[in-house]
């Protein structure tokens, strides 16, 4: 059981440690909301939608994305269409002009981009299904629920620590020139994350 727990800690922090364009949001809004409490629609869409690729992943159920051609292409398709509207609406948004409350994202729009970044990010969804769902095959019963949840656990702490350390900088960055450079690398790894999607879209 105990091996279950710390391979399920392991792998998580593995995955969702790399800069991407989940992460980037969800620190971004950490920054930009004028309370920490207006980052927790971001805090919580994001964990739910991670821990619901990892049941799925752990299920078996998300392989069908693996064997239908298809599929991939309209998950590749839309993912990479909300990325780049994402990284244009953060790129355009001018924190150092504005005061947080106009700067800061709607709680739909939160919800919105979370969503898109976790949901329609074929990169990410791939990566659960091939390291946590093929990993989980390892377990069974009571060790592969604890490994599973380990997973999740991870997920959710992280992205409330990612919160954390955006609301921190929001809160030395009185006049926005911080927050604005990071809006614009922030876009621009976002961006780059669309292009990488439309070069594998292009090659499959």
């Amino acid at each position: 059981m105990t091996a279950a727990l710390i391979h399920g800690i392991i792998l998580a922090f593995g995955l969702i440690l790399p800069l991407g364009a989940q992460n980037v949001f969800v620190f971004n809004q950490g920054a930009s909301q004028p309370k920490f409490r207006g980052a927790v629609p971001v805090i919580i869409t994001a964990s739910l939608c991670d821990a619901l690729l990892i049941l799925l992943a752990v299920l078996g159920v998300s392989v069908i994305v693996l064997t239908v051609p298809v599929l991939q292409m309209v998950i590749f398709s839309v993912g990479i269409i909300f990325l780049l509207y994402m990284g244009w609406s953060i790129w355009n948004s001018d924190p150092a002009g504005l005061d947080k409350e106009e700067a800061a994202l709607s709680t739909r729009k939160q919800i919105l981009f979370a969503m898109s970044v976790s949901l329609l990010n074929p990169h990410a969804i791939l990566d659960t299904i091939g390291v946590i769902g093929t990993s989980s095959l390892s377990y069974a019963g009571g060790e592969r629920i604890l490994f599973t949840a380990s997973c999740i656990a991870v997920s959710c702490l992280w992205f409330i620590g990612l919160a954390v350390a955006g609301r921190t900088v929001g809160n030395f960055d009185t006049e926005g020139k911080l927050l604005g450079r990071i809006n614009k690398i922030s876009a621009v790894i976002i961006w780059g994350v669309a292009i990488y999607l439309g070069i594998q879209l292009y090659r499959g």
